[in-house]
């Protein structure tokens, strides 16, 4: 399959800083690649490349197989870019904000009007059309400037922080509308620290930190990549204390703690020694009745490849 976006080693400086350092990652058609790292890590200056509002250093990026640098107009027109605020004119209707846009973009007659009502119904602005924009929610508000985003059709959708300040009705809303444009076949790069919300829509995941890519690709990949390591939570009929201090005993067990109604601990090992693990316990007779291993989540692989150091 083709690459909708291809970041090929950029980089951007501003005077002596480096706030990107040869960033490399693609997204595929129909995959939501969760963009993440602490603030100041260059997130918002790659989408702001990759959308042609900012020139790199070096390096290129490819939309849809039209690069930012020597086809920027065509690049362009296939660019969804949301950014994390947006400005609106005062005492403007939803349909006019719309139809303004869509005009900008160059959709014409009967087209332009099939345009508006199809983003207009995907979105479910119909029955505030005629609504003035400042007398819109914050999620309402954010409904429309994904409409406005989609007004040309684009293949590649760039969302910085797109559910930021909103509630969580409309969080779980808007994410509902990214997975629905990426089942059409859309390239969703979105960035966000909300990372519940990205581990439940992502696909795919880049880590930056300070500049640098500390880890990209499909999130299995992702988690392989980080230092083997496999969180368990057990439940227990003897005392807590006793579990936990056999648990410490036990070769490549580490930060074992309590939580919730058992105890959770962290095993550095493969899936064999998982095995012999839960067979010495068993054999302990601490009267185990829940042994369950938790996948990583978002949140570790972040806290496992950054250092949390600001440039």
């Amino acid at each position: 399959m083709t690459n909708a976006l291809e970041v090929r080693g950029i980089t951007k400086r501003f005077g002596r800083l480096t706030a990107v350092d040869d960033v490399s990652f693609t997204v595929l058609p129909g995959q939501i690649m969760g963009f993440i790292g602490p603030n100041g890590a260059g997130k918002t200056t790659t989408m702001r490349i990759c959308s042609t509002l900012e020139m790199p250093d070096r390096g290129d990026v490819l939309v849809d197989g039209q690069s930012v640098i020597e086809e920027p107009r065509l690049a362009r027109q296939r660019i969804g870019f949301m950014p994390d605020s947006y400005g609106a004119y005062a005492n403007t209707t939803i349909v006019d904000y719309l139809d303004f846009f869509a005009r900008a973009y160059g959709v014409r007659g009967e087209r332009r009007r099939a345009t508006l009502e199809r983003v207009i119904e995907f979105t479910s602005l119909g029955d505030l059309r005629e609504k003035e924009i400042d007398a819109l929610s914050k999620g309402m508000k954010q409904r429309l400037c994904l409409a406005k985003t989609l007004l040309h059709d684009p293949a590649v959708m760039i969302l910085d922080e797109p559910a930021a300040g909103l509630d969580p009705r409309a969080r779980v809303e808007l994410r509902e509308l990214v997975k629905a444009l990426a089942q059409m076949g859309k390239a969703i790069l979105v960035s966000s620290h909300i990372l519940t919300e990205l581990s439940e829509m992502c696909t795919s995941v880049t880590v930056i930190e300070r500049g640098k890519v500390r880890g990209t690709g499909s999130v299995a990949d992702v988690v392989r990549s980080v230092k083997p390591r496999t969180r368990i939570y057990v439940r227990v009929l003897c005392e807590l204390e006793l579990a936990e201090r056999t648990l410490l005993e036990r070769p490549r067990v580490t930060d074992a703690r309590r939580e919730r109604e058992g105890l959770t601990f962290d095993f550095e090992g493969t899936n064999e020694e998982l095995a012999a693990l839960l067979e010495q316990l068993v054999a302990e007779k601490l009267g185990l009745f829940e042994f369950t291993p938790e996948a990583l989540n978002l949140e570790d692989i972040f806290l496992t490849l950054t250092e949390g150091k600001l440039q």
